[in-house]
């Protein structure tokens, strides 16, 4: 039987290398052996602490955990640099502050669009002045509906007053007909009362409405005939 001896004076790479061929495992070279037994440098971190003093390490350095940490390659130039790490409250804060960032950008986008869906829509404040009308005209024509049937409902209603005034001094001992026609020509007017108030509401937010476009559209035409002379001035 073939005995393996070794000697102490093999180095760990040669032992690597005879153990290949005994083993009969694929064939490497004296330097691919080598370059498989070193270890990979990853980094050097290095930082200033609390204290003043410098710190390097081969993983991140505890001392500076709330401080920045730099990451060198071997030639001592910087690789990376490593944030401190945040506590719960901290992070908590960032994430908030960051949220109300993306929220604020997010305003900001929905102007730009609405703006430019302004501008699309009003291109002058003529056309603008002209749906301000359009709009208007539609709740003036239900309106005045509405007032027509409080003229009709007033002019069924002053025959049954007039009736009612035989029982003047005894209201009980009028016609049961008679009080339940009045009660219900009452309550249709006062139906109509309050959608005659609610159209006068409608009226006013619609103009409430044009003129707070009005106002930003000004802004916006000012800035898009701006455009042109600014381009020529560069």
């Amino acid at each position: 039987m073939m005995k393996l001896t070794t000697t102490p004076t093999h180095s760990p790479c040669k032992d690597l290398l005879a153990a290949v061929l005994l083993l009969g495992l694929p064939t490497v070279t004296l330097a691919q052996a080598q370059t498989q037994t070193q270890p990979t440098t990853q980094g050097i971190y290095t930082c200033v602490d609390a204290k003043g003093r410098t710190l390097t390490s081969d993983r991140p350095i505890a001392d500076c955990i709330d401080r920045e940490q730099k990451v060198l390659n071997p030639s001592g130039t910087v690789k990376a640099k490593l944030g401190p790490t945040l506590t719960a409250h901290e992070r908590s804060e960032l994430e908030a502050k960051e949220r109300a960032q993306m929220e604020e950008q997010a305003r900001l986008n929905e102007e730009k669009r609405r703006n430019r869906a302004l501008l699309v829509r009003y291109p002058n404040k003529a056309v603008h002045d002209q749906e301000r009308a359009a709009a208007l005209a539609q709740i003036d024509v239900v309106k005045q509906a509405a007032l027509n049937r409080s003229d009709e409902l007033a002019r069924q209603r002053a025959p049954l007053v007039e009736e009612m005034e035989f029982y003047k001094k005894n209201p009980v001992k009028a016609p049961p007909a008679l009080r339940r026609q009045l009660d219900e020509v009452g309550q249709s007017i006062a139906i109509q009362v309050r959608f005659i108030a609610d159209q006068d509401a409608e009226i006013k937010r619609v103009n409430g409405r044009f003129d707070e476009e009005l106002v930003r559209l000004k802004q916006l035409w000012a800035q898009q005939a701006g455009t042109p002379a600014a381009s020529k001035a560069r």
